[in-house]
């Protein structure tokens, strides 16, 4: 079966293509898959996408026209693509339930690092060799209170971390985790957690009653030292909110692998041409704060797992299987 896989970075691409070597004939593209670049798979029974990809009714309607009839995804997340719209147009929807939570939960804490000790300040300065100490005052993680928003696998690896540094730990979600609560967590409401928490870190998911989950409100409830660190979904956090809670002097760190308006920009050079989006461009200016593109689950282990999972989900529709990671079954399914 012929597969047109978008957005394949250059580190993936091998990895992509020994898992269907064999099998499958496919095909790779840097290009992201939204509507301009969907007529490119017209011909190709299944296509691969990526988180950032644009998967509206347009570009479905586009890919069905052209003869696809699977989307499988190469994430977990899926608010990218409209799944009424797959279903009324016949598409199969497969992503990748699970890889190895590690990957997040370690660039969580990197990030949360790497801001509390000012590691990207100290390193543009050694460069420069200039070795002072000046600005660099950072604090020890053992003793904090760390409050992880949603305890789900990512959340508890992350958790467990945390409890090895000897910190004090708060949840929130839906309901708790027994190995969370085996660490000692304490569950309480997101405010209590907001207002007690010296590094606040969030694993939940992207869904309406999420959006903009730490808004204004949230962050006037902060400390004003606290650290704030998402490796989630962009959306999860009110970038405005936060420029004019950064812009007041509040936070003493802020970590963000993800950025609500990062279709576009994350994954591509924008070095010589800049960006559009004010709020991004101030975002970065601050010097408490870190960006990184969106790579928290970018390790050779999660990558792997991810392709294979992919993988199946294409060989499942081949032979006209369904699977957990199926999302839309095609009609009569």
């Amino acid at each position: 079966m012929k597969i047109l896989a978008y957005g394949v970075q250059a580190d993936e691409r091998p990895l992509l293509e020994s898992a269907f070597e064999g099998r499958h004939e496919l095909r790779s593209l840097a290009v992201f898959l939204n509507r301009d670049t969907a007529p490119l798979a017209a011909g190709h029974p299944a296509v691969s996408s990526s988180v950032n990809s644009v998967l509206d009714a347009g570009t479905l309607r586009l890919l069905a026209a052209g003869g696809t009839g699977l989307v499988a995804q190469r994430s977990t997340g899926f608010n990218n693509i409209d799944l009424e719209a797959a279903a009324e147009l016949g598409l199969t929807v497969a992503r990748v339930s699970e890889y190895s939570p590690h990957s997040v939960a370690e660039h969580a804490w990197t990030l949360a690092l790497a801001v509390n000790r000012h590691l990207a300040r100290a390193s543009n300065r050694s460069r420069e060799f200039d070795f002072r100490l000046d600005g660099l005052l950072g604090r020890d993680i053992h003793g904090m209170t760390v409050g992880v928003v949603g305890t789900g696998k990512i959340g508890t690896c992350f958790a467990r971390i945390a409890h090895g540094f000897g910190t004090s730990l708060l949840g929130w979600d839906i309901a708790a985790s027994p190995a969370c609560l085996a660490l000692g967590m304490e569950y309480v409401e997101l405010a209590e957690l907001l207002a007690r928490s010296d590094l606040i870190s969030l694993h939940v998911p992207l869904v309406p009653a999420t959006h903009h989950l730490v808004d204004a409100a949230a962050l006037a409830r902060m400390k004003d030292d606290a650290i704030l660190v998402n490796s989630s979904r962009g959306g999860l956090v009110d970038t405005a909110a936060l420029v004019e809670t950064l812009r007041a002097g509040r936070l003493s760190g802020v970590g963000l692998d993800v950025y609500e308006e990062e279709t576009g920009v994350f994954f591509y050079d924008r070095s010589l041409v800049g960006i559009t989006d004010d709020v991004l461009a101030r975002l970065v200016t601050f010097p408490q704060v870190l960006v990184t593109s969106h790579q928290a689950y970018f390790t050779r282990t999660a990558v792997g797992q991810i392709i294979a999972a992919t993988a199946r989900n294409v060989d499942d529709f081949a032979a006209g299987r369904t699977n957990e990671n199926t999302l839309v079954p095609a009609a009569g399914s």
